[in-house]
């Protein structure tokens, strides 16, 4: 269903070693979506609104906002009490902890759709959607070392919270339960966990498979807008692949970028500092020109 041939498609299931966190990854992402199966019996409102501010706190505060354009690519500087507050969010995500998270993402951008990327299509759909979580041998001879996050490991804060990593999540069901009992759990735990998952896979893979490239980057990024009104603009990726150091995805005015809203919200009471944006000489030397 895309122009993108595989090209080395591994076995996922049969015919694999499975590790033990193999097995811990897989037992946990299929817990979790087996709770999801009790969503239709314990809807309310109430739950409802738990799911939807958890998805918008921990989705674009934590994941996008801080994971992703703050920690990884430094698009914006905060003061360091929000921005752990902000990573805070985005360890309540369930995706890893900072230092893990920026260290893939940014091996990614380095061999973006080469053998060692971690997540690239050219292995298969399943593979860059979520497979290559699953695959711990093959992975870690990726991102495994990860020497690419000098400016984050040695801060205490981040160290902390890998040391601690699993209570986390735990103590988010507790309060969960103690405010709103099984409901909540499903929606504000498992549901909003399992959206938040697969929006930020379909990045990593819808992304790099459907939609426009509108820049040279050399790489099969592509700017897809169904995911970025799921993903709060991360969808325009095409766009993120060719400045990777913009606060800004969505360059026209009718790409939507929530994230980009809220980084200008944050700039105009003077939390956010050092914006960066794409620089005109870099768009003109990107830009397709159409024949």
């Amino acid at each position: 269903m895309s122009d993108v041939m595989v090209r080395n498609r591994r076995p996922y299931f049969f015919r694999r070693k499975w590790t033990s966190k193999d097995m811990i990854y897989g037992a946990f992402i299929g817990f979790m979506h087996a709770l999801c199966l009790l969503a239709p019996f314990t809807f309310s409102w109430n739950a409802f609104a738990v799911f939807t501010g958890l998805y918008v706190i921990t989705g674009m505060l934590g994941i996008t906002l801080s994971f992703h354009r703050n920690l990884s690519h430094k698009s914006f500087k905060l003061p360091k009490w929000l921005e752990y507050t902000f990573a805070y969010c985005g360890v309540q995500a369930l995706q890893g902890d900072p230092l893990e998270w920026v260290s893939s993402h940014r091996y990614h951008h380095q061999y973006c759709d080469t053998e060692m990327d971690p997540h690239t299509p050219y292995e298969g759909f399943w593979h860059s959607h979520m497979g290559w979580l699953l695959d711990e041998q093959p992975t870690n001879q990726k991102v495994g070392v990860r020497g690419n996050i000098g400016d984050l490991e040695k801060d205490r804060f981040y160290q902390f919270v890998q040391k601690t990593y699993p209570i986390h999540p735990l103590m988010m069901a507790v309060v969960l339960y103690a405010a709103g009992g099984i409901p909540f759990v499903v929606w504000g735990m498992a549901v909003r966990t399992i959206w938040v998952y697969h929006i930020t896979w379909f990045v990593n893979s819808a992304s790099h498979v459907w939609g426009k490239q509108v820049w040279n980057t050399g790489d099969l990024s592509r700017n897809n807008w169904w995911v970025a009104l799921l993903a709060f603009g991360e969808g325009w990726h095409n766009n993120h692949h060719a400045f990777e150091y913009s606060a800004r995805h969505g360059l026209e005015w009718w790409q939507l970028d929530p994230t980009w809203w809220v980084v200008c919200g944050l700039e105009a009471v003077g939390l956010a500092t050092k914006v960066k944006l794409p620089r005109q000489e870099h768009m003109e030397r990107l830009a397709i020109k159409s024949s």
